[in-house]
């Protein structure tokens, strides 16, 4: 069998980082993992190729190539993986698809000749079979929840490594929570699933020997879920790697606000080479957060958690919502509010959405309040569902909130209360390469020399620099992020 694995573009989008990946040279933020692991429970004999459309074109050569392409994606992929599957037709050659998006709503992709929906552990293996048994049905699907320590570590040679900003694993599936707007409980269940740490650090080790250095994204919604786990086992392993390696990695994540109740497992995560992760804030009004279910962060000052965060040594980025039920117009005031003092540089404000499967949606629908399509991007503009606040002055104030929190003035002050609380964790200093080098001299020509209102620029420079020199690569890290930034808003 040929195999073509097909990930589809992401347009430019926060998350996206398209705006700043210029300035590292680096084609795409991270790789298709779920491809890379599909890829690793194939039969071994198989011929597999893997094109992502982040980093390279699809030719029609390919795809005839194929004996079948696999092709999977996400919301934000919907238009993509529609023209990848429309060409796949118009060739003959046949499509298996899965993942998250035609998992929640297999019937939208007319054209696919074989859905593998829900996690591939238990319904790729029913398929092979038929496949080899000449009988392979249109749709498989389990309600069950595999058990990971079985997964195989991702096929990392399909990759080109070097177009990347940065790799991705995973250690866990599932989430404790189930907050009305999410569909994660639906997908991978609320009891979290892991690896096994010995499983996890074979991981590791096999992106070690693939010659990647550098950051790392633990891709689990919420790598908290199995705290006691974390400490016990798997931090201890990765410290001990990481240690003996010298810290070829840093590492970013997902988590809760409350990692902030413990300094134990703070400390750890930050020994280990953690320096970031993102937790969803979503909203300082309480009703907010009571109505769409988000108890733990009800139990909680918000702003003090983030703190702690970073005093312990971990940046946060932010998830922010604007639209729920019981926002009011004063809502956008409070966010630009909280957002300004917490000092989270990278803070995502997107309008409420209900997923397909989420709780919010049955709930909408019941209401008669959904509408059609979900754009996967909650910083366009858009909404599935009609909102209690008047649209108009919904919409006005989420362009001011934008406006507000990303320009330079702004953000450049977020920045700075973000150094003055941030404390740099102390491990193995980053060594000058050429390519930081390049790097930087592109920030000084564009942000320093090209860019309106490039004082700004000069000023977090010369402060960090003197005051934080320690703190002087991710100043200018997150410089890079402002203008990534300032470019979504502007498109939007």
């Amino acid at each position: 069998m040929n195999i073509l694995l097909v990930y589809p573009e992401t347009p430019p989008t926060f998350w996206s980082f398209k705006g700043a990946l210029k300035f590292i040279s680096k084609k795409s933020s991270e790789p298709p993992l779920g491809l890379l692991t599909v890829a690793a429970m194939l039969p071994e004999e198989w011929h597999k190729k893997l094109i992502d459309l982040n980093v390279d074109p699809l030719k029609d050569e390919a795809i005839l190539w194929a004996d079948y392409v696999f092709l999977t994606g996400m919301n934000i992929h919907k238009h993509s993986f529609k023209k990848v599957l429309r060409r796949c037709n118009e060739l003959k050659v046949p499509v298996v698809a899965g993942g998250p998006m035609v998992t929640m709503d297999s019937r939208e992709f007319l054209g696919v000749d074989h859905f593998i929906l829900n996690e591939a552990e238990l319904t790729l293996p029913l398929f092979l079979k038929d496949l080899k048994n000449g009988r392979a049905k249109s749709l498989y699907t389990s309600p069950q929840f595999p058990d990971i320590t079985r997964t195989p570590a991702p096929l990392w040679e399909l990759l080109d490594i070097n177009k990347y900003a940065s790799m991705s694993i995973q250690y866990s599936r599932g989430c404790p929570y189930n907050c009305e707007f999410c569909n994660i409980a639906l997908l991978n269940g609320r009891r979290p699933r892991t690896k096994n740490p010995e499983q996890f650090i074979a991981e590791l080790e096999s992106l070690y020997r693939n010659g990647w250095r550098g950051s790392v994204f633990i891709v689990d919604d919420n790598f908290i879920g199995q705290k006691n786990k974390l400490k016990k086992e798997l931090l201890p392993a990765m410290i001990d790697w990481s240690e003996k390696r010298r810290y070829p990695f840093s590492f970013a994540t997902e988590a809760t606000i409350n990692l902030a109740d413990d300094p134990q497992l703070l400390d750890l995560m930050v020994s280990a080479g953690f320096d970031h992760t993102f937790i969803g804030i979503e909203t300082p009004n309480d009703r907010s957060l009571a109505e769409c279910g988000k108890t733990q962060n009800l139990k909680h000052n918000l702003l003090d958690s983030v703190k702690k965060i970073h005093k312990a040594g971990l940046r946060v980025s932010g998830g922010f919502i604007i639209g729920f039920d019981h926002d009011t117009p004063n809502i956008f005031e409070q966010q630009i509010d909280f957002i300004q003092k917490s000092g989270i540089v990278t803070a995502m404000v997107g309008l409420l959405n209900a997923p397909t499967g989420s709780k919010l949606f049955k709930r909408l629908k019941k209401e008669d309040r959904l509408l059609e399509g979900l754009s996967g991007d909650n910083m366009d503009g858009s909404m599935n569902f009609i909102p209690k606040m008047d649209y108009k002055t919904l919409i006005s104030g989420y362009k001011r909130v934008l406006e507000t929190i990303y320009s330079q003035k702004e953000y450049y002050n977020r920045l700075k209360i973000f150094l003055d609380e941030y404390t740099l964790p102390l491990k193995k200093a980053d060594r000058l390469t050429f390519k930081n080098l390049k790097a930087f001299l592109k920030t000084l020509w564009t942000l320093g020399l090209r860019e309106k209102g490039k004082r700004y620029y000069w000023k977090i420079f010369f402060r960090s620099l003197f005051k934080y020199p320690q703190k002087f690569g991710v100043a200018i890290t997150m410089a890079v992020y402002g203008y990534h930034f300032r470019q979504v808003v502007r498109r939007i």
